[in-house]
């Protein structure tokens, strides 16, 4: 049994609720700066072993591994200090938001001989699980090209007074999870290239950032692929559309995973076309207020963690997985800025980056 700690309880919400409800997860102790957060989680979940610091959760040697769920600008430090203590690690994504820590968390990962897990919840759901196992069977053939997309009306972050500070882009907020499929199945990608703009209603809501964007990639064997996200406006029903896909086409078939409403359709090499949904497990996945947390998710990859770590597997995306998005994710940013394509080998050049291309 994996023992848990965890810091920050805004997501971290839904990692109490998924260590909780796991067979293969004993929390041990939460963590948050605000004391107020604490005895909220703490009365929520009745679970009161409770600390505003994290030190307690680094010395705490019943611990085996903290989940951090903190700002982004804070990760590498919380990554770093975790590791330096003899902790496993699951971040969320992004992993860290400036790659001149990259080299020294990679160092000291290796090092310390504990694992990293980036948290890209998204793989861990019903119906990108499902379409990963069926692409890996053969059943789409050969891969031709893959899409993704979130499209959401997620205005009601303009709420939230962080979503409105200059250091927010939605770039890493939201478009990191279909640029994760991208990742999973094209990680060679070797240019990218988009357009962005900063919609009338983000303007108008105070956003600084671009809030929708798209965007071409090119694998370094000539596959392509594209993303697209859009935050600010209204979305179609579930029924016509899914707020995120991922699209497989392939040689022999296509397959295409909707995240919000647990449906999955393939059309198969043998021709047989098939749509299956998972409206039975809705409350594994969604626990809270609406859709807003999917905790279900984050259990799924918690106790898939846990078992890599019984078996001595690397559980992916691992630490060098997770840099790599990053690589890719500055590349894009970059390619707003400048209007140009960009190629990842300059990123990788520049910050000095061992990892593969």
């Amino acid at each position: 049994m994996l023992k848990l700690g965890i810091l920050g309880l805004g997501e971290g919400r839904s990692t109490m609720s998924a260590a909780l409800n796991s067979s293969k997860i004993e929390l041990k102790k939460i963590c948050d700066l605000n004391e107020e957060v604490c005895k909220k989680r703490a009365e929520e979940f009745n679970f009161h072993a409770y600390t505003t610091k994290y030190q307690e959760l680094l010395d705490d040697q019943d611990i085996d591994a903290i989940a951090i769920y903190t700002p982004d600008k804070l990760h590498a430090t919380h990554v770093k200090l975790a590791l330096e203590h003899g902790k496993h690690v699951v971040c969320t994504k992004p992993f860290i938001d400036d790659l001149k820590d990259a080299n020294t968390l990679l160092s000291l990962a290796k090092r310390s001989g504990k694992k990293v897990l980036v948290g890209q919840s998204s793989r861990f759901f019903e119906p990108m699980k499902r379409q990963r196992a069926d692409f890996e069977k053969g059943l789409i053939g050969e891969l031709i090209t893959i899409e993704g997309y979130y499209h959401a009306d997620h205005r009601w972050f303009l709420d939230k007074p962080w979503s409105l500070e200059n250091n927010f882009k939605w770039l890493y907020g939201g478009l990191s999870h279909p640029v994760d499929f991208i990742r999973w199945y094209l990680p060679n990608i070797e240019e990218v290239m988009g357009y962005g703009m900063l919609s009338s209603n983000g303007k108008q809501g105070g956003l600084k950032h671009e809030d929708t964007m798209h965007f071409i990639f090119k694998a370094k064997d000539g596959r392509i692929a594209r993303v697209s996200g859009a935050y600010t406006g209204p979305v179609q029903p579930v029924m016509r559309d899914s707020e995120m896909s991922c699209i497989l086409r392939g040689t022999e078939g296509c397959s295409q995973a909707d995240y919000m409403d647990l449906r999955y359709a393939i059309t198969t090499s043998a021709g047989e076309e098939q749509i299956i949904t998972w409206e039975h497990k809705l409350k594994h996945y969604f626990r809270f207020e609406g859709k807003s947390h999917h905790a279900g998710e984050y259990q799924n990859y918690l106790e898939y963690f846990a078992d890599s770590l019984a078996q001595g597997n690397t559980a992916y995306p691992d630490i060098a997985e997770g840099i790599g998005t990053v690589v890719l994710l500055q590349a894009m940013d970059r390619s707003l800025k400048t209007g140009q394509p960009v190629k990842l080998r300059d990123l990788y050049e520049e910050y000095s980056l061992g990892i593969s291309l």
